[in-house]
């Protein structure tokens, strides 16, 4: 939630992306280390991880009640860990393919060592797909076929799981084709997730990045009816006022821009970010809604009773600057009662009176 640490001057000098590369290991070292971190970091950050997981959870419900498996695309994924989460879940064969695009660089070193070994562990090779066998010799178990590992090292490729390292500002009609050749299937429902990447991006190339799924999931002659693409997007957003000048002077002195909020000076301006594209529907919210309107008052109690918060009205204030977006697109064929218009986030009243 607070801007990334301090860049050493030679860094700056020698990788202009260095800062950018801080701010993921600022966000995971906020979700590895919550005993040390100020309690508004941990309530940001739980409310964030919160809501993208149910609108996940959701998309994966809504791909099995189609018969069909789904399609996820992590672009700007850093050190996250939500597919290897997602494989300790009830919902894990609804994972047709799960893609995770990273800016070189931001790599965890887990997956770097698997990515070079033979052999994996059971429980990784059953995340990713690869079948293991018990050794003839002995009692161990070991995997029966090799990872392919491309472009140097930094890309991985299993039957589910698909690591690809690339700058997402350049191109997309340069890059994309190479990145996922034939792994990427238009005619599955597919979720991209944007988790404070498109901030740090020029409005033309995020817009081109968009447009490229856009019309890679439309009909076509190869695939006639292109599967639901959906979208989310968490970031900072109405950085004109007070608080958000705070922000981004503390940002620039630290050598990061974030010339993706310009265009989005409010709430009501991020759903146009999807519709200008032709999207189905789009909707909004602040993460301050989320916390107060979205999730359960009992767990609100259960995250208060683990650290005392004394900044409530600053708490707010952060919140209220940082949101998600999501949107859906549906094939024209699609009817306006289609299921995938009632995807997004629900608020506790409706939760409840649909479990009534």
């Amino acid at each position: 939630m607070y801007p990334p640490a301090p860049v050493n001057r030679s860094e700056r000098v020698h990788d202009a992306d260095v800062a950018i590369r801080q701010t993921d290991s600022d966000a995971a070292l906020a979700r590895l280390s919550a005993p040390l971190r100020p309690p508004l970091i941990n309530i940001g950050t739980y409310v964030r991880s919160e809501a993208i997981d149910r609108l996940v959870e959701q998309w994966l419900e809504l791909s099995a009640a189609e018969g069909q498996l789904c399609q996820i695309v992590s672009l700007g994924a850093g050190s996250d860990t939500r597919f290897w989460r997602l494989m300790d879940g009830p919902q894990k064969e609804q994972i047709g393919a799960y893609f995770e695009l990273r800016l070189s660089g931001c790599e965890p070193e887990e997956s770097n060592g698997h990515s070079q070994s033979e052999k994996w562990s059971q429980h990784y090779s059953r995340s990713l797909g690869v079948r293991s066998v018990r050794s003839p010799i002995d009692a161990r178990t070991i995997t029966s076929e090799m990872i392919p590992v491309d472009l140097g090292g930094q890309a991985l490729h299993s039957s589910r799981y698909h690591l690809l390292p690339c700058d997402l500002r350049n191109p997309p009609a340069d890059i994309f084709p190479v990145l996922f050749e034939d792994y990427l299937s238009p005619a599955l429902p597919t979720l991209l997730l944007f988790e404070c990447v498109l901030v740090y991006m020029s409005p033309e190339s995020s817009s081109n990045l968009i447009q490229w799924f856009v019309d890679f999931f439309s009909p076509s002659p190869r695939t006639p009816s292109p599967g639901t693409l959906g979208c989310t997007v968490y970031e900072m957003f109405g950085l004109q006022d007070a608080f958000g000048q705070v922000m981004m002077n503390n940002l620039r002195a630290r050598n990061v821009s974030l010339p993706g909020a310009k265009p989005y000076p409010s709430l009501e301006s991020l759903p146009t970010r999807f519709l200008r594209h032709g999207f189905t529907s789009a909707k909004a919210l602040t993460l301050r809604n989320i916390k107060s309107n979205y999730i359960e008052p009992s767990e609100l109690e259960r995250i208060s009773s683990l650290e005392m918060l004394d900044e409530v009205e600053e708490l707010n204030l952060v919140l209220e600057h940082y949101a998600i977006t999501w949107g859906v697109k549906t094939s024209a064929s699609a009817t306006t009662m289609s299921p995938w218009i009632e995807w997004g986030l629900r608020p506790v009243e409706q939760q409840l009176a649909e479990i009534a």
